[in-house]
């Protein structure tokens, strides 16, 4: 499994609320791409004050991809009712017992305690964001992705905090190798999620990675899929097994410090 994309069911109900103050449409198309994989968005719904001209760019895509527009009038300047009204909505939804999880995107701290109250209530939260959101946030989701790789004709992100404690994107190979934080990541993933051989299915070490860092993303580092990266770091060894009655193979990892 890449990127480790949790095994959820894909007919799992998610709901799809965004902050339109603090996401573009631009990232709409790779937005929903990305949701597909981990279920279906049974409900889509954006927010903000559709009177203010900063959210004109959003019409087309609200057309194309029958997204519902929530209107919310900005009271005070500099207070955010957006934010309440998306919070308070997403609570109603969640006490009809309909969903199995949220997808919230944006880039506010202020959704911190709804990730974690729809977790408590053992729902699945995946988070949307830019590199720049507050990392109380992004811990409080299952899984967090970055926003700025869901644009296809950008780059893969680059760091925009030196200070977060968060993996962030490194384009040099030989930089990810260097940093000690990075390689005792993935070792201790593998190391955990291994056997007494030391072979680990890379989706279990993926699963793993996701748990202690939930805005990892193989592709914030420039590599489409996980193993990729893991054949990239040279750290290694890649074992692709055959599955039983299946045309698809399992990749197995192992630290190439163990000996045989």
């Amino acid at each position: 499994m890449e990127n480790s994309i949790p095994q959820y069911s894909p007919q799992r109900k998610l709901a799809v609320l965004i902050d339109a103050d603090n996401a573009q449409p631009s990232i709409i198309k790779g937005l929903l791409e990305e949701i597909a994989k981990y279920g279906v968005a049974s409900v889509k719904r954006v927010y903000g004050d559709w009177t203010t001209s900063n959210l004109t760019g959003w019409k087309d895509v609200l057309l194309e991809y029958a997204i519902q527009p929530i209107h919310q009038f900005a009271y005070t300047k500099g207070k955010n009712s957006t934010d309440s009204a998306m919070i308070i909505d997403a609570m109603d939804l969640l006490y009809t017992q309909k969903f199995d999880g949220f997808c919230l995107v944006s880039s506010d701290s202020d959704f911190t305690r709804l990730a974690s109250r729809a977790r408590e209530a053992g729902l699945f939260v995946l988070g949307f964001g830019e590199q720049k959101t507050p990392e109380p946030f992004m811990r409080a989701c299952d899984k967090f992705i970055y926003s700025e790789i869901l644009r296809e004709s950008e780059s893969p992100a680059q760091p925009t905090d030196e200070s977060s404690s968060s993996i962030k994107s490194i384009k040099d190979i030989n930089e990810l190798k260097g940093d000690p934080r990075f390689v005792q990541l993935l070792r201790t993933a593998v190391e955990d999620s291994s056997g007494e051989d030391g072979w680990a299915n890379l989706a279990n070490v993926g699963q793993n990675i996701t748990n202690k860092v939930p805005d990892f993303d193989s592709r914030n580092y420039g590599f489409k899929k996980l193993g990729d990266l893991f054949k990239a770091t040279d750290l290694f060894k890649i074992d692709e097994r055959e599955l039983p009655n299946s045309p698809a193979k399992a990749v197995f990892v192992r630290d190439k410090r163990l000996k045989k």
